[in-house]
């Protein structure tokens, strides 16, 4: 005989969804759970009904827009079900304190035993007799959705763990209570028969109990559902749609408690805003100017096919021919333009849609780029995020805007279950694509490119200097259709830009001499301590110089950038600006002379782009020195180095960029693009991994700033935060927004040099 249950401390009046204000005199509406489940079934209905065939179209799905309607809805009924527990409803409860203390829980003391959408999984399995009765509606899929969508589900810290949710320990209890037969729960089981279909009577083979013991929950009920998904073979397709569909819909449907909100209405508006030939032609023109379309450009739309491949040198005007290709390929759609960086976002966002078109720059810290834009400041490179509802809010603003100007990571990162992606997949559902500067992507992120080629259906524009012919094969075999490559207008690609020099240290004196001459002076280096080495020389010399790295408060870096990039505008007097890697992409200037040191083929063909951008009418010079034999390694490998020495080597005279891209093009580059991804070949997981392959930095707080950083909201953070090095972090501690907190004993900082570290200096 099992134990006669043991009621529970607490025996609420209503099931709550979520915690009210405290004080408030009644839980109305979406805090309760039945309100909450009824706003998040309606955002996931009205996600569907608004996007439509789309959805089918966009990831190539097989199934009828009736079976997608009803499993979506299905999940989203199903999402909260766990919540109906004597833990979740007491931690609800914990900051009323007109309520006794023993009916409240305190999470941080005492843990729930397990998540909320983990027991809602195990608790929908109880009754699944019943819920697959849902007409039209695939059960293990809505099932599945409903215990990913908060993104913690078999998996921990990016890693597979196959594990369906944690029993925690410490609960200080050793059963889990269920309130399967309050008024509440049957008003829920009421609602499901009402607008799912589900049959009026619940005919189960086994009774469910209310009281379960914390062993049986490990030992029986989680194996029970794990067993169930062992050989389970979902259409991959649908089942990441219907993940991304619910972590949507549940992100507005929460929102909605908040902030009074028609959510169809609300929903409705944001999807339908697409852009129009206006729009576009609206951007063409203001960035133009006098200047009729290059013949490029124009092919760009006329013989573009719907994944399209644009093969064009730095400088030729792929942007601008960009959006002359959605003229053809995002009309009664959004645009997603994506670069690699936040440096390039920005940039792209201010030079060429900002007040021509309903946009939004997206990355995480576009907020502090834009404010300091206004002022005369700006931009950087990086993609780190610890605060959810920021995140979700910042998203938000992808739904309604034409097009969104971003990071590779907020679309590509769908992929890997990254938040702000899933947040903002209505807008991507509805979507056109540009893919900008591909041939910078490593092999995590062209992987993922693949994948997302081969799944979504989408018109999509992938932009670079050059493309080797292995990714070349590899694209068109992922899209599995006629593929148009587009190439570059020769007669600006065969100009002679570049005269190349090999010295064995920099040569000043012709530095200087540049300078004297009235040009613009860009010297890249591999390490940011020898950046700042010379700059703080090129000060004793009494130079013009600008620093211009990573190793920055975000807030200061975003100055660096600004100042470098007024530095090099036509009418600024002469200048140096000493930079590392951040100047391979996210500046866009034209520097007169380039000094740099040896680093890999495609690093060096970056920085030339930044030298004679603007063609002058001649060949300017470029000067190669090596790299300091201690540093080898940090970041190129001597082999990289090696090879870097062959391109420059390999030309003699005037060099123009067309050689550049076939001497690239025929290298033997081996590559192991990434093939497996959360989101699609997960199945029943649902958990947030990498992206990008590992870096070498860790973006974190300095102790030195720690009185003014605690004063402040989360969204200003990032304006403090610095990359540094993984080196020497252990021990570090974590600022409760989870950056580390670099000790001031390890590194220093000043707002000309930025952070570094003292044993070094």
């Amino acid at each position: 005989m099992p134990p006669k249950p043991t009621p529970p401390k607490l025996e609420p009046d209503i099931l709550l969804a979520k915690s009210s204000t405290p004080g408030a005199a009644d839980w109305q509406g979406a805090y309760h759970l039945v309100g909450h489940t009824a706003a998040v079934l309606k955002s996931v209905t009205s996600l569907v009904d608004c996007l439509g065939d789309r959805l089918i179209e966009q990831f190539g799905l097989t199934c009828e827009l009736k079976t997608l309607r009803a499993t979506a809805r299905l999940a989203a009924y199903l999402h909260d079900w766990g919540k109906a527990n004597d833990h979740f409803q007491m931690v609800v409860r914990n900051d009323l304190k007109s309520l006794d203390q023993q009916y409240r829980r305190n999470p941080l003391k005492h843990p729930q035993l397990i998540r909320h959408e983990i027991a809602s999984m195990l608790l929908a399995w109880e009754f699944r007799e019943w819920l697959q009765q849902c007409p039209d509606a695939d059960f293990m899929v809505a099932l599945a959705a409903a215990g990913g969508h908060h993104l913690k589900l078999g998996g921990k810290q990016g890693k597979d763990t196959s594990e369906l949710g944690e029993v925690r320990e410490g609960t200080g209890d050793t059963c889990l209570y269920w309130y399967i037969r309050h008024p509440y729960f049957r008003k829920l089981i009421r609602y499901g028969v009402r607008t799912l279909g589900l049959p009026n009577q619940i005919q189960l083979p086994r009774a469910i109990l209310e009281r379960w013991e914390v062993g049986e929950i490990k030992r029986d009920k989680r194996q029970a559902v794990l067993d169930a998904f062992a050989d389970w073979e979902p259409d991959l397709a649908l089942l990441a749609v219907m993940k991304a569909l619910l972590i949507a819909g549940d992100s507005i449907g929460s929102a909605s408690a908040q902030v009074p909100l028609d959510i169809h209405q609300w929903i409705g508006a944001e999807l339908s805003k697409t852009l129009t030939i206006t729009d576009l032609q609206n951007v063409i023109d203001a960035r133009r100017g006098n200047h009729p379309l290059r013949q490029f450009q124009i092919d760009l739309k006329e013989k573009s096919t719907r994944v399209t491949m644009a093969r064009a040198g730095c400088g030729t005007g792929k942007t601008l021919g960009a959006y002359n290709w959605a003229q053809k390929h995002a009309i009664g759609r959004k645009l997603f333009f994506c670069y690699p960086t936040t440096g390039t976002s920005t940039e792209g966002f201010l030079d060429y849609v900002q007040d021509e078109v309903e946009s939004v720059l997206l990355h995480s810290r576009s907020e502090v780029d834009l404010e300091l834009a206004r002022t005369g400041e700006e931009v950087d490179n990086g993609d780190e995020t610890v605060n959810e509802t920021d995140q979700k809010l910042d998203s938000f603003k992808a739904w309604g805007a034409k097009m969104s100007i971003c990071t590779v990571d907020t679309v590509l990162g769908l992929l890997q279950c990254n938040r702000r992606p899933m947040y903002c997949f209505p807008a991507i559902a509805n979507a056109a694509f540009v893919f900008d500067e591909v041939h910078c992507y490593d092999d995590a992120l062209f992987g993922a490119l693949l994948r997302f080629l081969k799944v979504v259906k989408a018109p999509i524009l992938l932009m670079s200097a050059s493309f080797l012919p292995t990714q070349v094969e590899a694209i068109r075999s992922a899209v599995g259709e006629p593929v148009e490559i587009i190439h570059g207008p020769k007669d600006l690609e065969e100009k002679p830009r570049y005269r190349f020099h090999e010295v064995d240290k920099p040569d000043w004196r012709r530095v200087q001499q540049e300078l004297a001459n009235g040009g613009k002076v860009l010297w890249v280096c591999n390490q940011v301590n020898t950046a700042i080495a010379v700059y703080e020389h090129a000060k004793s010399l009494g130079l013009n110089a600008l620093l211009y790295h990573s190793r920055f408060r975000y807030g200061d870096r975003v100055k660096h950038h600004r100042a470098v990039v007024d530095g090099f505008k036509p009418d600024a007097p002469p200048v140096l600006a000493v930079a590392t890697q951040v100047a391979e992409m996210s500046l866009d200037l034209s520097a007169t002379l380039l000094v740099t040191q040896i680093a890999d083929p495609a690093g060096l063909i970056q920085r030339l782009g930044r030298l004679n951008r603007r063609y002058c009418g001649h060949a300017l010079d470029a000067m190669f020195y090596p790299e300091d034999p201690k540093m080898i390694g940090f970041p190129y490998s001597q082999d990289e180095l090696d090879a870097g020495w062959a391109l420059v080597r390999s030309f003699s005279g005037e060099v123009n960029q067309a050689q550049l891209a076939t001497w690239l093009e025929q290298l033997q580059v081996q590559s192991q693009p990434k093939d497996h991804f959360v989101l699609l070949d997960g199945k029943w997981r649902t958990y947030p991994a990498a992206l990008r392959e590992a870096g070498y930095t860790v973006t974190a707080l300095l102790e030195q700033d720690q009185a003014t950083v605690s004063t402040l909201k989360s969204s200003d953070l990032p304006r403090y935060t610095v990359p540094l090095p993984t080196e020497d972090i252990k021990g570090w501690q974590r600022h409760k927004k989870g950056y580390l907190i670099a000790p001031a004993e390890q590194w220093g900082y000043s707002s000309e040099l930025g952070a570094f570290a003292l044993k070094k200096r």
